[in-house]
């Protein structure tokens, strides 16, 4: 097998890794469900560790902590942390895409991780990722007119065969990692939950924004001596209404990021 680290450069990703127990995975979600009863839905709204005390303890758990270190080094950044999630029954996908093409950023010293707080399955539309893509680089994506497809500018990469495709089933609890620049997609939910997953960035201090000067991250272990980054605040309670007020400045800063990456 290898270890995590030899896995991970060979392949791009690493899955399954039990990052917490189902019971706690239950108990995260318990309280992402509370939240969307206050605000409603809480799907692709960037930096929520900012707003609510359960993302934040997600981001910085220490097993998670522990592992992104393995991969990306003892210096970490706190980019974003994001809940992606697929009603039962939704024709949401995600196209063919590499999560790096729209960031802005200058490096690809990046960890994905994608924690499943309910079942992650071929019938809810798990991940698929394509093993060794992310040794290419940056390939040609295309902005489609699809409408079900959840990417904000509806880009994909064409021409993807499917068939060598891994698909990255998780239990809740379990979790994924994966480099920017490895390709991957994921199906229509058509199973009778939601599959919920929280989707968390970190970064080596050394990377920036290129796009623009207002890019905020959280230092979570180790020193950065390089302070190409605003400073987030971390949650302390949920949903306080100035926190609230601040992530949604810092989402819509994310969202045209994207878009100018695109243009």
């Amino acid at each position: 097998m290898g270890s995590l680290r030899d896995r991970y450069e060979r392949d791009g990703f690493v899955s399954p890794v039990r990052l917490i127990s189902e019971a706690e995975a239950g108990r995260h979600r318990l309280a992402l469900e509370n939240a969307e009863a206050e605000v409603g839905p809480l799907h692709y709204q960037y930096k929520m560790h900012t707003v609510l005390t359960s993302p934040l303890e997600l981001a910085t758990h220490s097993t998670m902590l522990d592992t992104v270190e393995e991969l990306l080094g003892p210096d970490i950044l706190l980019y974003n942390v994001t809940y992606i999630i697929k009603e039962s029954g939704s024709a949401a996908h995600v196209a063919w895409h590499q999560d790096l093409t729209y960031w802005g950023l200058n490096s690809d010293l990046q960890v994905s991780a994608w924690l499943a707080l309910s079942p992650a399955t071929s019938e809810s539309g798990a991940m698929m990722m394509f093993p060794g893509t992310h040794k290419s680089g940056r390939v040609e994506h295309t902005s489609g007119t699809d409408g079900s497809n959840v990417l904000h500018n509806d880009q994909y990469v064409a021409g993807v065969n499917d068939a060598e495709a891994v698909l990255c089933s998780l239990s809740p609890g379990e979790a994924s990692f994966h480099h920017g620049w490895t390709l991957h997609t994921s199906q229509p939910n058509v199973s009778n939950d939601r599959r919920i997953g929280v989707n968390i960035q970190y970064l080596h201090p050394s990377v920036r924004q290129t796009l623009h000067d207002l890019d905020t991250a959280l230092l979570v272990r180790g020193t950065d001596t390089y302070g190409n980054f605003g400073t987030d605040i971390p949650a302390t309670s949920n949903l306080e209404p100035q926190a609230m007020a601040r992530r949604a400045e810092q989402d819509a800063l994310i969202k045209g990021t994207y878009v100018r990456s695109m243009e």
